[in-house]
């Protein structure tokens, strides 16, 4: 008979199909029923925090919902910091554990709920009689709230007999949020009005656009209003157009860009929470920027936004196309409808008689001058100029490489079919920077949102898992890279071919030796002994090179030139110079002088 534990996995992998963990004596039951009884995938990790990490990874790579496993007490308390940076990072999961009988707690048991709610983390406990039902209400509740839920089995639970499994529903989702009520709609109006009075008109959107479906409609919002167009962070690449698109905002984004967004008189915010590193530390916009922000948020995220309208952003992107579409015309005998008489505010602002009443010519002209006026802006500048950033020197002055000039190099030599996921570090200006991504599901900073590191290693696994035709590309620091060795050995047999890393090895936690360094601090502890990434990575099975010079980086050209069938997993060591500071890191640098 079916125990309480292969109800949980057999009603999981009905609507989850990767998972993955390390097996303990809480999930041993869990994980048997998985792979004999269903289609789940199961990837092993060597670390339970690398658990979350993947599932969390596989998420913002294929905006599939994924499945991480522990044990009960250490093995779920090495999952909480990646719990915690899901949860900021507003990404489903489902974390099933095992956890203390209902007897009580045993000696080596912890308050694993309590554990769980002090990181934003709710968690369901399956029983006899309900597993079935609360793991899919566990799954909805991860993705109608877009956190990691975490699903409990009691130890003495695990393996009791359940009976047949019971048809569960499927979860249910919410509908995008609409706007709704007169003050949204009078705001999209305004907006809309904003846009088409604006000279110098800009669009900003992040992941939170992406993962509403919002590229299309904000493609056309651009094109209508003849906007320049940025993203966070995030939200790279969600704009159709590259070719009038800044790139990202704030510290990552280039010095001629961020000046052309200063210039902005309209801006309009679409799913981006505006964070002190997108806001440049208050400084994106000028101060007499008219600011609007549409998210799903209960109110506006920053000071500075002057008009907010919480909505769905693909449907209000939507609903402000429509409004800045050139109105239908009619016949002089065919009856009129409202827009086409002087109360519409853009006739008023056209200067129409005093009969009010529009001409089908009038509003071709009309029209056709908004056009082209809405369009002068963005085909005025060089955006291609606007975004370069500095070339770097081949070494820098202590002799070792300069990192501006190797991401430069390397961004010429990646495959173009790739997903660049990152671990936390001063390091992740140069990527950020320098290497283009086609979408914002191609790059991914896990462990930015609660400022942790050493979670890129494990997000090789999810990432690899949820994207099987590409090349996974890590870039890491050498303090986050040790800090995750352990799943090393996962991201390599996970991705083998189709995957490589890049670790930007300057023997320091550069962002502490960048920021308390500069003011005084003993660099001591900041120091890391140089570490040998390349005999690390061959001796798990990749291919390690040590990258002095940009010349050692030709081993890259030739690689990308293999058949991912049959070549090894490739370990970029790059020995980086410590001096060359990150202009995100600078700006970090001058706000807390």
């Amino acid at each position: 008979m079916p125990t309480v534990s292969a109800h949980v996995a057999l009603t999981l992998a009905q609507h989850i199909d990767a998972v993955f963990g390390v097996m303990g004596n809480g999930n041993a039951y869990f994980l048997d029923a998985l792979e004999k009884q269903t289609d789940a995938v199961f990837t092993a990790v060597r670390h339970e925090q690398g658990a979350v990490v993947a599932a969390d990874a596989h998420f913002r790579a294929s905006g599939r919902i994924a499945a991480g496993t522990s044990t009960y007490g250490a093995g779920f308390t090495n999952t909480i910091t990646a719990l915690a940076e899901a949860v900021q990072a507003h990404v489903p999961l489902v974390l099933v554990v095992g956890d203390e009988p209902t007897s009580g707690p045993r000696p080596w048991d912890v308050d694993q709920i309590a554990l769980a709610s002090a990181v934003g983390a709710r968690t369901y406990t399956v029983g006899r009689a309900d597993a079935a039902a609360t793991t899919v209400i566990a799954i909805e509740h991860a993705l109608t709230y877009r956190v990691p839920v975490v699903l409990a089995i009691p130890y003495d639970v695990a393996a009791l007999e359940a009976g047949d499994v019971p048809e569960a529903p499927s979860p249910r989702l919410p509908a995008p949020l609409a706007p709704r009520g007169e003050f949204a709609e009078g705001m999209l109006d305004e907006i809309a009005e904003a846009l088409r009075g604006a000279q110098r008109p800009f669009l900003l959107a992040g992941r939170g656009a992406w993962l509403s479906g919002a590229s299309a409609a904000l493609g056309e919002l651009a094109a209508a209003t003849g906007a320049l167009t940025a993203s966070s962070a995030l939200g790279r690449g969600v704009f159709p157009e590259s070719q009038y698109d800044l790139g990202v905002t704030g510290g990552f984004g280039a010095d001629g860009a961020m000046e052309l967004i200063r210039s902005a008189d309209v801006a309009v915010v679409f799913g981006a929470s505006l964070n002190q590193f997108t806001m440049r530390f208050g400084e994106l916009f000028a101060p007499g920027t008219r600011v609007f922000q549409i998210d799903t948020a209960p109110a506006a995220t920053h000071a500075h936004v002057g008009g907010f309208v919480r909505a769905d952003a693909r449907l209000a992107a939507e609903a402000l196309v429509a409004r800045l579409s050139p109105a239908p015309t009619s016949s002089p005998s065919s009856p009129s409808s409202p827009h086409d008489f002087g109360d519409s505010p853009r006739h008023a602002e056209a200067g129409l008689g005093s009969t009010g009443v529009s001409s089908p010519d009038s509003e071709v002209v009309q029209a056709t001058g908004q056009q082209a006026r809405a369009g002068a802006w963005r085909e005025s500048v060089d955006v291609a100029a606007a975004r370069a950033y500095a070339p770097g020197d081949e070494l820098a002055a202590d002799g070792r490489l300069d990192p501006r000039s190797a991401a430069r190099r390397i961004a010429e030599l990646l495959p173009e079919d790739r997903v660049v996921v990152s671990d936390g570090g001063h390091f992740i200006g140069w990527a950020n920077m320098y290497w283009p991504v086609a979408a914002p599901d191609r790059m991914m900073m896990v462990g930015t949102a609660f400022q942790s590191i050493g979670q890129g290693w494990p997000s090789v696994v999810g990432a690899a898992l949820a994207r099987r035709d590409s090349t996974i590309v890590l870039t890491s620091g050498d303090g986050g890279g040790l800090m995750a060795i352990a799943d090393l050995e996962s991201a390599v047999r996970a991705a083998a071919g189709r995957g490589m890393a890049v670790v930007w090895n300057d023997a320091a936690y550069g962002a502490e030796v960048n920021l308390y360094g500069l003011k005084g601090l003993a660099e001591g502890p900041m120091r890391i002994p140089e570490v040998d990434f390349a005999a690390f990575g061959a001796a798990v099975g990749a291919e390690g090179v040590v990258v002095r010079t940009l010349a050692d980086l030709d081993r890259l050209a030739t690689w990308a030139a293999e058949d991912a069938a049959t070549r090894r997993f490739l370990l970029l060591d790059l020995r980086i110079s410590g001096d060359v500071i990150a202009p995100y890191q600078q700006e970090i640098i001058r706000v807390n002088s």
